[in-house]
């Protein structure tokens, strides 16, 4: 039998976005379900130490997401360990239908599916995921201070982390398996310009080298585009940046998206293209895509919901009382 359940604020996903839009969406007194998806927590449960959310010097990833999980509990938040595989935004109340058959009907969404690193799908990759290799220099690239790293891709995404490593690093060496880079030509200014970055140029990364005990990268074994040879380079840190592909799928013919498949929202806003459908987080964000500013967008989405479900009830309750009184039949 189906389990079917309504619920004035539904939110799908359970990063910071998702966590917090539930914290203030309980305190509203909405009564949110989250529902929390594939991945509880988002990409902060494979991420290692974290020494930039405020208030925490350090704190490792999976704890800071079961903090966060633990105070939606707290607040009153229904927090359901599910997953999302149909959502109709085309009815109302919207229904989305869940794989262990649920059916929750809601009266406002907010989207926090977040999105995901694209990575090369090497089990040496897999392997030292966390503990050298990263697909987020902002985050990660503190670590690495006075050592070599190296930075695989070519487009916008690849020289920025690039640029932004050689803050830290003693030498950044891009990696790229063409012979000219995607980015924008400004980007590349700046990277041919850096004293402390070498571009090696038709090479692709094809095995991960390190230790472990204890685990980490040492090195990278390359390959040539063009003559199939390999040659190994040595490695303190291997930074991937092939671009994120957003977690849209389940929203992709009934909302507007832009820039590769991410949500698109109103400018200084959450809301989507649906009315009472918002989104927050790394589902909307290409260009900042940090735990803090997904937390921000998460309380926005929530005090957006708040707001037009309270001017949705206002106008129902209008209609009601504009509605003229019937007389008694003769």
């Amino acid at each position: 039998m189906t389990d079917s359940t309504h619920t004035k604020l539904l939110i799908v996903g359970s990063g910071p976005a998702g966590y917090t839009a539930a914290v203030y969406g309980a305190r509203a007194m909405l009564e949110p379900m989250l529902i929390q998806g594939l991945q509880p927590g988002g990409q902060l449960t494979i991420t290692t130490e974290v020494e930039n959310w405020p208030g925490e010097t350090e704190i490792q990833g999976p704890d800071l997401m079961v903090k966060m999980e633990e105070h939606a509990r707290a607040m009153g938040a229904d927090v359901v360990t599910d997953m999302v595989t149909r959502l109709d935004l085309g009815q109302r109340p919207f229904v989305a239908e869940c794989d262990s058959g649920r059916r929750v009907t809601a009266d406002a969404v907010i989207l926090a599916t977040g999105a995901q690193a694209r990575w090369l799908g090497l089990p040496s990759e897999e392997k030292f995921k966390g503990f050298g290799v990263s697909a987020c220099a902002t985050c990660d690239g503190f670590f690495y201070r006075n050592r070599e790293v190296l930075v695989i891709g070519g487009g916008n995404t690849a020289v920025e982390e690039a640029l932004f490593l050689t803050k830290f690093a003693s030498k950044v060496t891009l990696v790229h398996r063409r012979d000219s880079l995607r980015a924008e030509k400004i980007l590349q200014n700046r990277l041919f310009k850096n004293p402390k970055v070498e571009i090696i140029w038709d090479h692709e990364l094809i095995e991960v080298k390190g230790a472990d005990d204890p685990l980490g990268v040492t090195g990278a074994v390359l390959r040539s585009t063009k003559d199939d040879g390999t040659r190994e380079l040595p490695a303190d840190g291997i930074f991937v940046a092939i671009g994120h592909a957003p977690a849209s799928e389940l929203v992709k013919d009934q909302l507007e998206l832009h820039h590769g498949g991410y949500v698109k929202v109103e400018p200084g806003s959450t809301r989507s293209s649906v009315p009472g459908v918002f989104a927050a987080g790394d589902l909307t964000d290409h260009f900042y895509r940090q735990a803090v500013t997904s937390a921000g967008m998460g309380c926005m989405a929530a005090l957006d919901a708040e707001h037009w479900l309270a001017a949705q009830e206002e106008a129902a309750t209008e209609s009601v009382r504009s509605e003229p009184e019937k007389t008694p039949a003769e």
